[in-house]
């Protein structure tokens, strides 16, 4: 009689595997290994690094106020990022997204300077200000596109290139035209009262731009995910050349995909001029073409996954503040804790798709 052996039960190193190759547990891994990898950089500074994650947790959510200014730089981050989903759908990496927010910023406050004193109402110079705003980034970024497809200029190297020019347009018009007379900062004047959207009381936070920045991850998650629109542009993404020999105009499609971008980012300058700052000045991008590359990267183009993440981003850039008063840390550590989470969570996806096809490989064998 011949008996069967008992089954074993798995393998530690079945366990690790598959804690490896499941994607949320393989992200859970990579957080904390950033958080441990964070924990010995403070220590080495000689902080107390319970001390620096309660500064941080308490600037970003420990009031009302640091909750509306929380909130408020959430709105053009989350618009970036769901803009550079549309180009990273299509296999393009849009570098020249600080360079259209601005210029959605420069389009908007033109728009507003030229409209001052008309008959026309403040909420109508609203909405030609926001359209203008959209136009700019939208044109900045079709420039980028045509280099790319006409020019065989790569993006990365044409998104910079469009950056500097705009960085430049915009200290141009800042120290030049549109400079307040008798004011030597980097700073146009203020608009008018009647030309900004309406705020909650007691802060800068508008209800209007949170709004705008819902229905911008809304619009993003129904185009590329329930239209054949979206369903063509992932397979550009995927592969250009079979695309195109299945009919699909891949130029076309790339450029769409560049104007989208584009309109998210001018929208988000817009806002930054009509929702929150109500000035033009120097570096009114804020950096958040750069920051959402790495939010985009760490969703893997997912836009609903890009919510959560674009605020943990900036709960840390809000926090970390108050390191400077307290501990008189440079608020650029929450620089360094990004970027040891967009290192870990790639080093752990390129783990995870390496085990992920060995294991394919195994079971084909």
């Amino acid at each position: 009689m011949v008996t069967k052996p008992a089954e074993r039960p798995e393998s530690t190193g079945g366990l690790i595997r598959t804690l490896l190759t499941n994607r949320f547990s393989s992200i859970v891994i990579a957080v904390l290994l950033s958080l441990a990898a964070t924990w010995i950089v403070i220590s080495v500074m000689g902080v107390e690094p319970v001390r620096v994650f309660s500064i941080m947790l308490n600037g970003s959510v420990g009031s009302v106020d640091a909750v509306t200014q929380l909130l408020q730089s959430w709105v053009p981050l989350v618009l970036a990022s769901s803009g550079l989903l549309f180009t990273f759908t299509a296999g393009l990496w849009n570098i020249g997204m600080e360079g259209q927010i601005e210029m959605g910023a420069i389009f908007a406050y033109g728009a507003i300077h030229f409209l001052s004193g008309t008959p026309l109402s403040g909420p109508l110079v609203i909405i030609i200000a926001t359209f203008s705003g959209m136009l700019g980034g939208a044109l900045w970024a079709y420039l980028v596109g045509l280099l790319k497809n006409y020019g065989n200029v790569n993006e990365i190297f044409g998104g910079l290139g469009f950056n500097f020019i705009a960085d430049a347009v915009l200290l141009f018009l800042v120290y030049g035209p549109w400079k307040p007379a008798g004011v030597a900062q980097g700073s146009t004047k203020m608009i008018e009262s009647q030309y900004w959207l309406p705020q909650l009381p007691g802060s800068y936070l508008s209800l209007w731009a949170l709004g705008a920045a819902i229905v911008g991850i809304l619009i993003v998650a129904v185009v590329l995910k329930g239209t054949y629109f979206g369903l063509k542009l992932k397979a550009v993404g995927k592969n250009a050349k079979a695309s195109f020999m299945m009919g699909i105009p891949t130029s076309r499609y790339m450029l769409l995909s560049f104007i989208l971008c584009g309109l998210f980012a001018g929208l988000a300058g817009s806002i930054q001029v009509t929702g929150f700052l109500h000035v033009l000045r120097n570096s009114i991008s804020g950096s958040y073409g750069y920051v959402g590359l790495m939010v985009g990267m760490l969703a893997n183009y997912q836009p609903w996954v890009v919510v959560p993440i674009s605020l943990v981003f900036t709960a840390l850039s809000k926090g970390a503040t108050g390191l400077g008063i307290d501990l008189r840390l440079d608020s650029n550590l929450s620089g360094v804790i990004q970027g040891l989470l967009v290192i870990f969570v790639l080093l752990m996806e390129g783990v995870r798709n390496r085990l992920s096809r060995g294991s394919k490989g195994i079971s084909h064998g």
